[in-house]
C-alpha cells in the first residue's frame, strides 16, 4: 500500500487522538469515537489504483451512520460508485507533501496586535495566533512520527483572513517539525487551502474523496 498514505494516517491518528489503525486488505480502519465521525475507512492506494470494485465493497460493508470513507481519487469518479445513503463532498481534497529543511527561513513575526503561541504535548505541536482582543485568529497543529510530520486542522477565522496568518502558522509548524527531526511533511488539504500550501512549496500527490454514511435511507436528508 502507498507509503505516503500510511505515513499520513500515522500522523493523523496522533494529531486527533484516534485509535491505532487496523490494517485491512484494502487499506486501514480507524476508530475516532465522535458522533459525527465514529470510524473512518481509508483506502490504501491513489489514482487509478483505487478501483470501483474495492470502493463498492468497502461502502457496502458500512451499516452505521457517521462512518467516513476516504479514497485518494477524484470524487467525480468515485462518487457514482457509492450508494444514495452516502453524502459525498463535491469538492476534492488533496494529499500534499513537502520536503522539510532545517535551513528553512524563519517565520516573520506576528502582525502588530496579534500574538503567536506554540506548544508541544504528546508529540503534537500546536500553533495559535490571537487577535488584540484575545479572540482566535488562526491555528494549526502538526504531529511528528519519526521522519514524517502531518499538518492538521489549519484554519483562519473569517475576520482575519488575507493577513498572512495561515502562512505564519504553516511556516512555524514546518520549522518546528524539522527541528524535531522530520524531513518530510504531509497533509490532506481542501481546495481553499491548496493555493496557500502550493505557495509555501507543497506539491499535490493525489486528489481525495471524502464521503460520510448517513444511515439506511439517509439519502433523503442530503
Amino acid at each position: 500500500m502507498n507509503r505516503t498514505i500510511h505515513s499520513w494516517i500515522d500522523g493523523w491518528v496522533m494529531s486527533r487522538g484516534a485509535a491505532r489503525p487496523v490494517t485491512e486488505p484494502w487499506g486501514w480502519t480507524i476508530d475516532v469515537g465522535r458522533p459525527d465521525h465514529v470510524t473512518r475507512h481509508v483506502l490504501g492506494e491513489t489514482g487509478d489504483a483505487v478501483d470501483e470494485r474495492t470502493v463498492r465493497e468497502v461502502a457496502e460493508s458500512v451499516t452505521g451512520a457517521g462512518v467516513w470513507l476516504k479514497a485518494f481519487r477524484d470524487p467525480a469518479e468515485t462518487g457514482p460508485w457509492l450508494g444514495a445513503d452516502w453524502w459525498i463532498d463535491p469538492e476534492p481534497g488533496y494529499l500534499m507533501t513537502i520536503s522539510l529543511q532545517e535551513s528553512q527561513k524563519a517565520p516573520e513575526p506576528a502582525p502588530s496586535g496579534h500574538r503567536l503561541r506554540v506548544w508541544t504535548s504528546a508529540g503534537v505541536t500546536r500553533a495559535m495566533i490571537t487577535a488584540s482582543d484575545g479572540s482566535l485568529a488562526a491555528r494549526g497543529q502538526i504531529a511528528v512520527t519519526g521522519p514524517t510530520a502531518v499538518a492538521d486542522q489549519i484554519e483562519t477565522t473569517p475576520a482575519h483572513r488575507r493577513k498572512g496568518l495561515a502562512s505564519l502558522i504553516m511556516r512555524t509548524l514546518q520549522r518546528t517539525a524539522a527541528h524535531q527531526g522530520a524531513d518530510r511533511a504531509i497533509l490532506a488539504g481542501t481546495p481553499a487551502g491548496r493555493a496557500l500550501y502550493e505557495s509555501l512549496g507543497w506539491t499535490t500527490e493525489a486528489p481525495l474523496t471524502s464521503a460520510r454514511f448517513l444511515g439506511a435511507g439517509g439519502g433523503a436528508r442530503r
